[in-house]
């Protein structure tokens, strides 16, 4: 039994899960049943002997996600510090973790959105006693990185295409395993004014950095990005900024682990695989210390005050905002001398990491007036920000933030080619098939001024749904066409498609709630989980449904029990299902993690 404690031991002292099979049997048995890890040829990854008793429902997620946790808050707490050898030591144990490495298996089998998308090894699926054998693959000796699959993606509105790289299976689990250890490192050192790929971080965030540093002055504003940012980024400075941590040689794996496009193989020299787990991560720590040199040459500006001195080093800092999302970035200052300056100096920097700007996608404007035939404000993020001359306030001006021109048009072409692709739908497959894609748009923009733009697609597209209605019944009258796709339905206004029981969302019917700003460098693994937790309900990509059930269930999942956190994927789901004579009443209604409601679906 000496040897069964120790067998635990390494293993993280996996307890809830070998309890069972330690009680029962002897340890040369667990090893044969358990652990021997072997390849079958029959095409069945990851197979290995496990006990058939172990069910991977039986799991107590609760604490394995409050045990990787902990250690997650004493890397960030380390990092903070400054305490390098304890914050290493912490992320050699939390890779070693039984737990960690349930959490990783689950994340990419369970949670991911690309789940079932499949590398080279063709697994884009795993049943439950496989995902147990994935786990302890990823406690031996790692093997060595496979290529990444590469699938060519159009991007929208244009010609081009980009490329993603699909790494395997257990490459996308061990990536994942390695994030959950340096992601807690790196937000403690992120720069304050970078939003893109962060847990807690949104682009509404970056909006409302934006807002505060114009609202009180009009600015020129650098509207630039990046690019092919993935593509390009230089191996060595990357592993430069990496330094030396567990995870260096693994990391230098999937840099220079080649790709497979159209079955010929092709060496990767720069950039990371788009779409693998890890990427974003690698990217913003890429892109880590553009900030910094921003600052640093904010303090050498030429800036005086009414009285002809030189401003102190903190104003000059002050006036100048750099704020990133991912490879998007704007940089404001009063001064166009020092915006031409604050570009010179971004572009040294970047050749540095092997990146560049994409120069017609960089441009310099202004807030309020025109510029070198620039219109007054910019675009970014699907939002355009413009500052209008109004009498009526102090300053002379006021800020408006609304949805994009480009946005507008875009989501409604994406309407009108759901209505073309279901023109013999019966009505509840179109409203099924709009009501999502109406709910998102309209929620990302219910912090900014959005009421017009809102009422003028509700316009245009109910115009668009009565030509559809029209045209399935060329030889009935207007007002049969009215009583059989618009007819009134009680609490709700009239002339909106439904058939008695769906009924269509409108744009106008989501709220305009501003969205309150992330503070500083505030991070989810800081521990002040009665802030993050308060948040969640608060994000604008929140329905209120969704908020209702947040307050009703005090921001707990309803299966598990576990505090909701700002990077968790939440599902509304019926306590009592429609198929067994449930109501969709709010009643009736709970709201657990993506991976709970899978558990919850698999016991029923």
């Amino acid at each position: 039994m000496n040897k069964a404690k120790t067998l635990k031991r390494r293993l993280g002292n996996p307890k809830p899960f070998l309890e069972c099979v330690l009680h029962s049997e002897g340890t040369s048995e667990l090893r044969t049943r358990f652990l021997s890890v072997a390849w079958d040829t029959d095409d069945i990854p990851y197979q290995v002997s496990v006990n058939p008793n172990l069910k991977w429902t039986d799991i107590n997620w609760r604490r394995v996600e409050k045990n990787v946790f902990k250690l997650q808050k004493l890397i960030y707490r380390a990092s903070s510090r400054g305490e390098i050898r304890k914050m290493r030591k912490y992320q050699r144990l939390l890779t070693k973790s039984y737990y960690a490495r349930l959490l990783a298996v689950r994340r990419v089998t369970q949670v991911d959105p690309g789940k079932k998308t499949a590398g080279i090894d063709g697994i884009k699926n795993l049943p439950p006693m496989q995902r147990f054998n994935l786990v302890n693959l990823l406690n031996s000796r790692y093997l060595k990185a496979s290529p990444t699959r590469r699938v060519w993606i159009p991007k929208p509105g244009k010609d081009e295409k980009r490329p993603l790289g699909i790494p395997t299976m257990y490459d996308r689990a061990l990536q994942a395993l390695v994030k959950l250890g340096m992601e807690p490192e790196w937000e403690a050192r992120f720069e304050p004014n970078s939003y893109g790929f962060r847990p807690g971080r949104s682009t509404h965030d970056a909006i409302a950095a934006i807002y505060f540093s114009i609202n009180k002055k009009p600015k020129y504003v650098l509207d630039a990005d990046i690019s092919k940012c993935f593509d390009r980024i230089n191996h060595d400075a990357l592993m430069e900024k990496v330094g030396r941590t567990p995870y260096r040689r693994l990391i230098k794996q999937w840099l220079k682990s080649g790709v497979f496009d159209k079955k010929q193989f092709l060496d990767t020299v720069e950039g990371t695989p788009q779409s693998g787990v890890i990427s974003p991560l690698l990217a913003n720590i890429a892109l880590h210390g553009m900030e910094e040199r921003l600052m640093e040459f904010a303090k050498s500006i030429d800036m005086k005050d009414h009285r002809g001195y030189q401003k102190c080093w903190q104003n000059k800092v002050k006036s100048l905002s750099l704020i990133r999302y991912a490879d998007d970035f704007v940089i404001l200052h009063e001064d166009i001398k020092v915006v031409l300056q604050a570009k010179t100096v971004i572009q040294e920097w970047l050749n540095q990491v092997g990146l560049e700007l994409k120069p017609e996608k960089t441009k310099i404007a202004h807030t309020l007036q025109e510029y070198e035939g620039n219109k007054p404000g910019f675009d970014f993020l699907g939002f355009t920000i413009r500052q209008w001359k109004v009498k009526s306030t102090e300053q002379g001006f006021k800020t408006l933030i609304k949805p994009s021109t480009k946005s507008i048009k875009t989501h409604y072409r994406k309407l009108v080619e759901i209505c073309n692709r279901y023109k013999t739908a019966p009505t509840k497959a179109i409203i099924a098939k709009l009501n999502p894609i109406i709910k998102g748009w309209a929620n990302y923009f219910s912090t900014v001024v959005s009421k017009k733009a809102f009422s003028k697609m509700d316009n245009h597209f109910w115009k668009r749904l009565w030509r559809w209605a029209s045209r399935r019944h060329p030889n009935k009258s207007a007002k049969w066409v009215k009583k059989k796709y618009f007819p009134k339905v009680k609490e709700t206004r009239n002339w909106v498609l439904n058939d008695g029981e769906y009924i269509l969302n409108l744009h106008s019917d989501v709220s305009i709630e501003r969205h309150i700003k992330v503070k500083g460098n505030k991070s989810p693994y800081d521990g002040d989980w009665t802030y993050w937790s308060s948040r969640i309900g608060k994000h604008p990509g929140v329905r209120k449904e969704v908020t209702t059930l947040l307050k009703q269930q005090k921001n707990k999942c309803a299966f598990c029990g576990l505090t909701f956190g700002p990077t968790d994927l939440m599902e509304v789901d019926h306590i009592k299902p429609r198929s067994t004579g449930g109501d969709n009443t709010i009643k009736n209604k709970q709201l657990l993690h993506r991976h709970c409601h899978d558990s919850k679906t698999a016991f029923q």
